[in-house]
């Protein structure tokens, strides 16, 4: 009978478990991918209600059966050339975003604003011109256009997790990319590849960064960088110049106070150790040394743009020594066109 109960105890046990590996998993995951069938209701309501042509009927229709042959991640192309088929301002923004001569200025964006479209819409496009900001590497315009968004408020969640997260990961927005990173991992078995790759890179590439870090400074740089290949030198780009200073003014002071202290405790240390016994005779004992210290200059501390060529390479050395050497070249770079453009750090 005893053992008659412990097969009942263990058939419990085993139905049970997968009901609660189940709750987990719904528990973990907070968003879910819409499919294509409720995307293209939602869409075609809205469509319908404009009274389109029967060519555009058939446009809408034949965007959508492709979208049937498709990755599930394309519902948001299939949205945006469904709106553009029957708003004319839609329609130029997606033709303007084609052009490879466009650049940020010339995009007229007021129907972002247009109250005549619905929500949903204004927010798909959103997420679609957020596509070409992170492809042309405007990542602040990037963060501006969907950082408030949430993944029930677009057709492709999965598609506005990853470029949130881009735009934090560029900005050196640790404190609101993990959480993102990790918002999008929740559903990494339905999400695109190429997402869910990219997002654990970004995760293993932004963790361990440190603030004040040599990491930061270099990731600063090639900000900085990015923006003047942009023809950008506003006071955004000064303003991140100006942090890149600061910060390396600071490590160099660490490291000069590092080199006085290690310079001290080595002075203080070369007098002569003590006898280990007494001598045999009351007789002076033979000084070998001339008993003098070469004192060290310990004057005013330095800035960087006050250093000698030498130390000043010394000090990029000391900097770079435990990192990667594309690091030291970035900071090379950055002070060497300072110096040509004849800017003081």
């Amino acid at each position: 009978m005893s053992n008659h109960r412990i097969l009942i105890a263990i058939i419990a046990i085993c139905f049970s478990t997968p009901a609660y590996g189940a709750n987990e998993l719904a528990r973990r995951a907070s968003w879910s991918v819409p499919t294509n069938e409720d995307t293209k209701r939602q869409v075609s309501e809205w469509f319908t209600s404009l009274n389109p042509t029967q060519e555009q009927l058939s446009e809408f229709d034949a965007i959508w059966a492709l979208l049937n042959q498709a990755d599930g991640d394309r519902q948001l192309t299939a949205t945006v050339r469904s709106l553009a088929l029957i708003n004319p301002s839609v329609k130029q923004l997606v033709e303007s975003l084609q052009d490879p001569e466009r650049r940020l200025p010339d995009f007229d964006l007021t129907l972002l604003e247009d109250e005549t479209l619905p929500g949903w819409a204004k927010n798909n496009v959103r997420l679609w011109y957020a596509q070409w900001l992170a492809n042309h590497q405007y990542y602040n315009e990037l963060r501006e256009q969907i950082e408030s968004l949430k993944p029930t408020d677009v057709a492709d969640p999965a598609a506005l997790l990853f470029y949130q997260s881009v735009a934090f990961h560029r900005l050196l927005d640790k404190e609101n990319c993990l959480p993102v990173l990790d918002k999008l991992l929740e559903n990494e078995a339905t999400i695109p590849k190429r997402y869910a790759t990219l997002a654990k890179l970004m995760k293993a590439d932004i963790a361990p960064m440190k603030k004040d870090s040599l990491d930061e400074v270099a990731r600063l740089m090639d900000s900085i960088k990015v923006r003047l290949g942009q023809g950008r030198a506003g006071t955004r780009v000064r303003k991140e110049e100006d942090d890149v200073i600061a910060k390396l003014d600071k490590m160099i002071e660490q490291l000069e106070e590092q080199a006085q202290q290690s310079s001290s405790q080595s002075s203080g240390g070369q007098g002569n150790p003590a006898p280990s016994s007494p001598m045999e005779q009351s007789t002076p004992a033979e000084l070998k040394g001339p008993g003098n210290v070469d004192p060290k200059k310990l004057g005013a501390q330095t800035d960087w743009g006050n250093l000698p060529a030498k130390e000043r390479e010394e000090a990029l050395q000391e900097l770079g020594k435990d990192l990667p050497s594309h690091y030291r070249d970035v900071i090379e770079e950055y002070f060497q066109k300072l110096a040509r453009d004849g800017v003081q750090p």
